[in-house]
């Protein structure tokens, strides 16, 4: 029933408490799952008071128990370890101050966690968030590398080291989170959503050191997970050892058994690299070097090839021009000559072809084969 107040009717802190006692009083017992996080056992005493918070959020409250209901617990109760409470919610008015009030405690066991990791898994493979087609590649050489690890880990220590030995010059912005307990997922999903935003990182890592199934658990939450599948830069998951497998390794685009793996796989190697260079460089030469053989062949066989057809062409020019120096030299003067005639040519030149065009006293030049002289015409020619 709400109470009407105001600055001059005020209710006091008695009645406030009372009633929030009452309405919690009437929520019943219920199933509460948490971790323990606080619990020192009081020896002799009656009541033990734990700290049970929750597995993925910031949030914890007191849980009271008879000393004989946790006694009775297998393996005893210990900070760290899951379990189910079914409990009453008791507000107590005089100190102001909630707690659960457990009636049974049951430790939750390694196969039941398995189970439902395993139930999870499912779930989010029929979504399809495993899918190969959904993996992004990893670049070749990324320029900046985002690395998400625990505070001086040697998980972060083996990815560095090993990335900077295959390629000296890696550049890594790197995020120390807690990788366990129930800062986890909060603190490695704000730095992988952080990381995500930024244009210069190329690929982003996020590592841990093995553990018990317990330990790896925040990698198997369904809020990192689906941070992770709905990340824009790709993923390499390094969690553990080969053995290990949080279902983070499942949606992340790349699955490296240890961080040493991821260290490698993140980069190339400069050696081998260079080793891939040479072997083009020396590829190439081997290339040039053989055209240049073939150019030199072809060139040498084009020259031999005209060089011989120059010759036979010039063989044929010899040939053609002595059949026509031989025609010519018979169509000619001289030919005539050789036969034993002979040229009789005036004082001006001329040839004479008719004995009319002489008279007696002319003188004349005769040219025969071999020299020429002259002679007096001594008659005239008969009409």
């Amino acid at each position: 029933m709400a109470l009407e107040t105001g600055p001059d009717s005020p209710v006091p802190v008695r009645t406030v408490s009372q009633m929030l006692s009452d309405w919690i009083g009437k929520l019943g017992a219920i199933w509460v799952e948490g971790e323990v996080a606080d619990f020192r056992p009081r020896a002799q005493a009656r009541m033990q008071f734990l700290t049970l918070r929750d597995i993925e959020a910031n949030a914890s409250l007191t849980v009271v128990a008879d000393s004989e209901l946790v006694g009775r617990l297998d393996p005893p109760l210990e900070p760290g370890a899951r379990i189910v409470v079914w409990a009453r919610p008791e507000f107590w008015a005089g100190r102001g101050s909630l707690q659960l009030r457990a009636r049974s405690i049951r430790s939750v066991g390694i196969g039941e966690l398995l189970a439902r990791l395993a139930q999870l898994q499912a779930t989010l493979a029929a979504e399809g968030l495993f899918a190969p087609e959904r993996k992004k590649p990893l670049p070749f050489l990324p320029g900046r590398v985002g690395l998400i690890c625990g505070r001086n880990s040697d998980a972060e220590h083996d990815v560095v080291v090993n990335a900077r030995d295959r390629w000296p010059a890696t550049d890594f912005e790197i995020r120390e989170v807690a990788v366990q307990g129930v800062n986890a997922v909060r603190e490695v999903t704000q730095a992988l959503q952080e990381l995500d935003s930024r244009a210069d990182i190329d690929v982003i890592v996020i590592t841990r050191g093995g553990g018990s199934v317990e330990d790896l658990l925040p990698f198997s939450n369904e809020a990192l997970v689906r941070a992770v599948a709905e990340a824009t830069t790709p993923i390499v998951s390094a969690i553990g050892h080969e053995q290990d497998s949080p279902i983070l390794d499942h949606v992340a685009d790349y699955r490296a058994s240890t961080p040493t793996d991821a260290g490698k796989r993140i980069v190339p190697s400069l050696a081998e690299q260079r080793a891939i260079v040479d072997k083009l460089h020396q590829q190439g030469r081997m290339i040039i070097r053989r055209r240049l053989e073939q150019e030199s062949h072809v060139i040498v066989d084009a020259r031999t090839r005209t060089r011989r057809t120059l010759l036979h062409r010039i063989e044929s020019w010899t040939s053609d021009i002595s059949h026509l120096r031989a025609r010519a030299r018979s169509l000619s003067p001289a030919a005539t000559l050789d036969r034993g005639y002979a040229v009789v040519q005036g004082t001006d030149g001329s040839v004479v072809r008719d004995a009319s065009e002489t008279t007696a006293g002319d003188l004349v030049t005769i040219t025969v084969q071999h020299g020429a002289f002259h002679a007096s015409v001594t008659e005239e020619a008969a009409p």
